[in-house]
């Protein structure tokens, strides 16, 4: 996994984690699905860029 993928990958965990506290704090549900959202879709991100490194190895 390339440390631009990874950096990538991290920051939009931490913008799912963030949306979601947001969404939890004011009681906004649209919010708190966006940010589990973001979270889902970097912890696919990451488990493709995992695979990919498997092959290459």
């Amino acid at each position: 996994m390339g440390l631009g993928d990874k950096l990538d990958n991290t920051a939009q965990d931490v913008t799912g984690k963030a949306k979601e506290a947001a969404g939890k704090a004011t009681d906004d549900e649209r919010l708190e699905a966006e940010g589990r959202t973001d979270q889902a879709g970097a912890d696919l991100k990451q488990a493709g860029e995992k695979v990919k490194d498997a092959f290459k190895h």
